[in-house]
């Protein structure tokens, strides 16, 4: 007679699909907080090398742009009006609306709800640090709300990250590394605009790179995860996007008559 496993063993049982997932998702949670952990765990103590850091670059950057009235209107311009987090929510809107319309229902779901746990987290992590904005001298912008983590920042990689996912399967392949390099681009430049204006420190905007990365990361496997449940191969989200059938060859991937468990690439994946 065999013995029952135990609680470990019944975690990771890939018999056990749902406490496996669960389970794994839980850990790679947890390893990808670990960095965000120890930066907020060093800006709450206050640690003073690191608070030099911020201070000093918040500084020169402020003075700089000071200086350079050009760069100034230029930088206030792209922080509000380009890289605003709410011009990412009404980019995802109409996006979302387009993926509905044209039945992709799970990657609208995925979407929104990135979007969704990105601010929702980083205006309750605002609330538990409470870290005050910079005091600089001569600042050349003000913002309101607290300052870790930059809310800019955060939704500067979840914006693009979600739009790039969803829609890479859509852009020539050639293209796609360009993409790529656009949507870094736009997360390193939010965060340089935040920082330049004296409106965050540099802590602040890592903490939301970081932030933005763990809900990606996330939402990400689990939508793997579900298209796997469904039936769907296994894809690299880098290469490929989330959901590569919107590309045409499935035109509504929702309702594609592929078997439970069997491979796209088999011969038996469709009907």
């Amino acid at each position: 007679m065999t013995s029952s496993p135990g609680w470990v063993g019944r975690r990771l049982d890939p018999d056990r699909r749902f406490g496996l997932r669960m389970t794994l998702a839980a850990l790679a949670l947890l390893i990808g907080a670990l960095p965000f952990g120890v930066l907020a765990a060093l800006v709450e103590t206050k640690w003073s090398p690191l608070l030099d850091l911020d201070r000093d670059v918040a500084t020169d950057l402020n003075d700089w742009v000071r200086a350079h009235p050009a760069w100034q209107h230029t930088l206030l311009f792209l922080t509000d009006w380009v890289w605003d987090p709410n011009v990412y929510r009404l980019l995802v809107a109409i996006m979302c609306g387009w993926l509905w319309w044209r039945g992709a229902r799970r990657l609208v779901v995925w979407a929104a709800t990135s979007m969704l746990l990105a601010g929702l987290l980083g205006a309750l992590l605002k609330f538990v640090f409470t870290r005050a904005r910079p005091n600089l001298p001569h600042p050349v912008h003000h913002s309101d709300g607290w300052s870790f983590p930059s809310g800019h920042a955060l939704t500067g990689v979840v914006g693009p990250g979600v739009l790039l996912l969803a829609l890479l399967p859509l852009i020539p392949r050639v293209c796609r590394p360009f993409a790529w390099v656009l949507a870094i681009g736009s997360a390193v430049g939010v965060a340089f605009t935040r920082v330049a204006l004296g409106v965050h420190y540099v802590t602040d905007v890592v903490g939301g790179w970081v932030l933005g990365l763990i809900v990606l990361a996330v939402t990400s496997a689990v939508f793997e995860w579900w298209r796997r449940d469904a039936g769907l191969r296994a894809v690299d989200a880098t290469d490929e996007g989330l959901e590569p059938e919107i590309d045409g060859d499935d035109p509504d991937p929702e309702i594609a008559h592929i078997h439970p468990g069997t491979d796209r690439d088999s011969p038996h994946g469709r009907n």
